[in-house]
């Protein structure tokens, strides 16, 4: 059997430069919206991009402290 083990990690160490921050999804313009009533609405999809890069933000400070995504 096979152990894999992760590098040990130093308090204080730089993230890899390999981790660029997460991109910010584009809101779209109001006339995108066909007004239908669509489900899902392309506005409901966004929140959920929104949602998904607000976790993806958190991870990245988390792995970056006291940096800026910029």
């Amino acid at each position: 059997m096979t152990v894999l083990s992760q590098a040990p990690t130093t308090e204080g160490a730089q993230a890899p430069s390999n981790d660029p921050p997460p991109v910010r999804p584009q809101r779209p313009d109001d006339e995108d919206c066909c007004g239908q009533g669509c489900v899902p609405c392309i506005f409901d999809l966004y929140d959920e991009a929104m949602g998904r890069y607000r976790e993806e933000l958190a991870a990245w400070q988390a792995r970056h402290p006291g940096q800026s995504p910029a």
